[in-house]
């Protein structure tokens, strides 16, 4: 009789209810993300937390990002902190403060069935929304940002979904693109410590969710290190169609409709 090997015996330690499969997939799942994170500085969650969900769950897949991410992307923050601008970036948080509760009280008390439909829909919506290129150009307001940063903390709580209602605000003034790229940087690593309070007081960032992220974690820092790289040498406006495609087929994909041909 053979012994297991040991990461086998470490599933079966620690993770008895996930295989070697799903492991595998959510690493890949990582990696994809991670690209389109490091190249935009964001987009990781729209690919992730669909994919992830497929073969977790929304609880899980939303506080795995919440974890890898913040700590694969924290070699960025120091640049970010340099080129963001701090008072239009902290004014966005005050609407998080609010936001991220709530998002995440819907996070842990919906269905997990019916949260992976709401994910999936509200993705593909916010893709058609990307892809539109609509924009806002007015000069930004105090009230409009803590707003916009309330609705982005909502889906940052339910989904860690935060980025495209920022982006759409940020991208349409005239800021350049560096700057916007450090905003969302730098918003997302203080976020990221509004949301683990949050995740930590309502149970759902776990023992289970930490020791998957050993396995995730790895996947994604290879698709930032990359993603990072390709940002300005890539041409972005055929990176970001790529990133489009992986956006709808990760919703797609992340159905519940699909459970029967996925077992």
């Amino acid at each position: 009789m053979t012994s297991p090997d040991p990461f086998s015996a470490f599933l079966a330690t620690w993770l008895p209810g996930h295989s070697v499969g799903e492991l595998a997939f959510v690493f890949f799942a990582a990696m994809v993300a991670g690209l389109a994170r490091g190249f935009s500085g964001f987009g990781g969650a729209l690919i992730f937390v669909p994919l992830a969900s497929a073969v977790t769950s929304p609880a899980i897949a939303s506080a795995l990002l919440l974890v890898i991410d913040g700590v694969m992307t924290l070699g960025m923050v120091p640049e970010g902190w340099r080129k963001a601008n701090r008072r239009e970036v902290f004014t966005m948080l005050a609407g998080a403060v609010v936001g991220v509760p709530a998002g995440t009280a819907v996070l842990s008390l919906l269905p997990s069935i019916t949260l992976r439909w709401i994910i999936s829909i509200v993705v593909l919506g916010l893709l058609i929304f990307l892809m539109s290129g609509w924009r806002y150009h007015g000069r930004p307001k105090t009230w409009l940002t803590v707003g916009v940063g309330a609705l982005a903390g909502l889906f940052g709580g339910a989904a860690q979904m935060s980025g495209p209602p920022i982006v759409a605000y940020w991208l349409g003034g005239a800021i350049e693109r560096n700057v916007v790229r450090a905003n969302l940087v730098l918003y997302f690593a203080l976020g990221t410590i509004i949301s683990a309070t949050s995740y930590i007081v309502t149970g759902i960032l776990t023992l289970e969710v930490l020791l998957i992220a050993l396995v995730a974690g790895p996947g994604y820092g290879i698709g930032l290190t990359f993603g990072s790289r390709m940002f300005g040498i890539a041409s972005e406006t055929t990176f970001r169609r790529i990133c489009f495609m992986l956006i709808g087929a990760a919703a797609i994909i992340g159905l519940p409709l699909l459970d029967g041909l996925r077992s």
